[in-house]
């Protein structure tokens, strides 16, 4: 079911998008080599309780996973496309490519945002994943607004990943979002499709687009642990997400300082 946000609510939600992005970018300035992905995920979730607010992630327990997600921070490193669970044995190295996924609760609702970072000195192919998937995500966001429909989003983001010299695969099984009430809600946004098909977007809709590019096949695999996805060629992935407010013109950016 569609969502409409009422003003309180999308008053909140400002709140919440500006705390989260301000922890997100902290975080940023802790991406360096040797610091382990679990550190990254103590730190947010102080950061976040610091501010009384709670880590969505920690304990959530999305429809068919059997167990429910360990840490308060999504850390996906290289090959791995979103949902990496952190760990206090495994460091940051440098050349690395980090995704930074993390959802905030705030007075009782969500906000849900993405970066992808390069540990030190990156390569030039790296760095062009980076520019090219948040450039995207920028793209989607400059589609949505109020009359259109969640096609015309896809089919933003597909168009222009697709005249871009390096060929990136669009990763098509996982998705942006409704967001709000709860971390996941109605429309499914996702990355590729036709124009004027799916939902139609109505001012007071927040929605969450996260384009999810990868260096070679679109394809994933999911790891045993039930949550980390991988580029099933082993190739680089990068991920970028902002929690957006549909409006009658020009979408309104939550997730930002």
């Amino acid at each position: 079911m569609i969502i409409i946000k009422t003003k309180e609510e999308i008053e909140i939600l400002r709140e919440g998008g500006k705390r989260l992005a301000g922890v997100l970018y902290k975080l940023k300035d802790m991406v360096k080599p040797g610091v382990s992905t679990k550190d990254l995920d103590l730190y947010a979730e102080k950061l976040i309780r610091e501010m009384g607010d709670t880590p969505a992630f920690l304990n959530y327990r999305p429809a068919g996973a059997t167990t429910a997600f360990p840490a308060s921070l999504c850390v996906s490193v290289n090959d791995e496309v979103v949902h990496g669970i952190p760990n206090k044995k495994k460091f940051l190295k440098e050349g690395d490519i980090v995704s930074l996924d993390l959802g905030l609760r705030h007075k009782g609702l969500f906000t849900d945002m993405a970066i992808t970072i390069g540990v030190g000195k990156v390569n030039s192919a790296s760095q062009k994943i980076m520019d090219i998937t948040e450039r995207a995500l920028q793209v989607g966001i400059d589609a949505a607004h109020g009359g259109n429909t969640v096609g015309d989003i896809g089919y933003a983001v597909e168009s222009f990943v697709r005249v871009q010299k390096a060929k990136y695969g669009i990763v098509e099984v996982l998705s942006g979002h409704g967001v709000g009430r709860a971390i996941h809600e109605d429309p499914y946004v996702p990355n590729f499709g036709k124009a004027g098909r799916g939902e139609k977007l109505f001012p007071g809709m927040v929605v969450a687009i996260e384009p999810m590019l990868n260096m070679g096949t679109k394809d994933v695999t999911i790891d045993e642990d039930g949550y980390t996805f991988r580029t099933a060629d082993g190739k680089k992935s990068a991920h970028f997400e902002h929690t957006i407010l549909i409006t009658e013109g020009k979408p309104e950016i939550l997730t930002k300082i």
